[in-house]
């Protein structure tokens, strides 16, 4: 088999992405099974270091160039086309986060090469790629075998455990040269932090996240309740953070924060792929909802049937009620 198997290393501001490592197992499986070399490829601006966490590839081919400083699709696409004609790999996986959501489609579109989007899976039977795609949001699921070489396959979050990404291996480093001089019409001007005070959800043991069964922003307070009680925070999905009900750094999903806290209480939410793919990975899911065949029930732990209305106020209650039997006892 010609050509290598690719990972595309999502970098950010001078640190790898969790879901490089996801993908670089996936790619290692792949790699395997094709009887062929992977290779993570690193773009950037004098962040050669980066390399030493790619161990589990068998090697890193490093772009580097001051364009290249922070991720913007148009570059990049520019960037890595010349180093596919270049150096003709057989598979091309790129991690699908905010960061990277438009480069495989440009990407692709210079090649004149298909494109698969919203990966779960791949693999290889006989030589021949076998990809697990997610088409309208998650509601149907496609099965397809990309003919054309290279395959440039846009990875969803979580196809596997990050452990199985990382190795301790120093893996040798080959730099290549690109000219980006006046390529792309677009030029980054600023990244915008996230508001001073807000908290990071995803270093938080504890989320109640509301959905649309909610209501209206007055009734974030019972799920705000409900999050002082057990010592955590409110965050929610998308529908939620497109009312204004909450800012957008607590916006859950593939367009948002991926967490994996040790309780998600999941409040009126029906359980969208692109929401699911950013908690499912929770040590414990609690799921609250009226609708008896909401998909969020298919993740979640344990399930109530009922109206969230209805079940905040009284966990809220209940979880007060523990606390002050402990607090005699003691």
């Amino acid at each position: 088999m010609a050509g290598n198997v690719w990972v595309l290393a999502e970098q950010w501001r001078g640190q790898l992405s969790d879901i490089t490592y996801e993908v670089l197992a996936l790619g290692k499986e792949v790699a395997t099974a094709l009887g062929v070399d992977l290779q993570a490829v690193l773009l950037g601006h004098e962040i050669k270091d980066l390399a030493r966490s790619l161990g589990e590839a068998n090697s890193v081919l490093y772009l580097d160039h001051t364009a290249l400083a922070t991720p913007v699709p148009e570059t990049f696409a520019h960037a890595l086309t010349f180093a596919i004609r270049a150096r003709r790999p057989h598979v091309v996986l790129i991690p699908l986060t905010n960061v990277n959501w438009e480069l495989g489609a440009l990407l692709a579109a210079e090649l004149e090469v298909g494109y698969v989007n919203a990966c779960k899976d791949v693999r290889s039977e006989g030589g021949k790629l076998e990809t697990r795609s997610l088409l309208y949001g998650g509601k149907m699921e496609a099965i397809v075998n990309p003919g054309q070489s290279p395959a440039i396959l846009g990875i969803l979050p979580g196809v596997r455990p990050t452990d199985q990404g990382r190795a301790d291996a120093m893996p040798p480093v080959e730099e290549l040269t690109v000219d980006l001089l006046e390529t792309s019409s677009i030029r980054w001007k600023r990244y915008l932090e996230v508001e001073a005070g807000d908290i990071d959800i995803s270093k938080q043991e504890v989320l109640v996240s509301v959905g649309r069964g909610i209501q209206s922003r007055d009734n974030v307070a019972l799920a705000e309740d409900l999050a002082g009680a057990l010592g955590g925070a409110v965050c929610g999905s998308r529908p939620v953070i497109d009312q204004g009900w909450l800012p957008l750094s607590r916006q859950v999903g593939k367009s948002g924060v991926v967490v994996k806290p040790k309780l998600y209480v999941a409040a009126g939410i029906s359980g969208a792929p692109e929401h699911v793919e950013g908690m499912k990975n929770s040590d414990l899911i609690v799921a609250v909802n009226s609708d008896p065949q909401a998909p969020i029930f298919n993740v979640a732990h344990y399930g109530i049937n009922a109206d969230v209305m209805d079940v905040l106020p009284t966990l809220t209650e209940a979880v007060h009620s523990r606390k002050e039997v402990k607090k005699h006892a003691a």
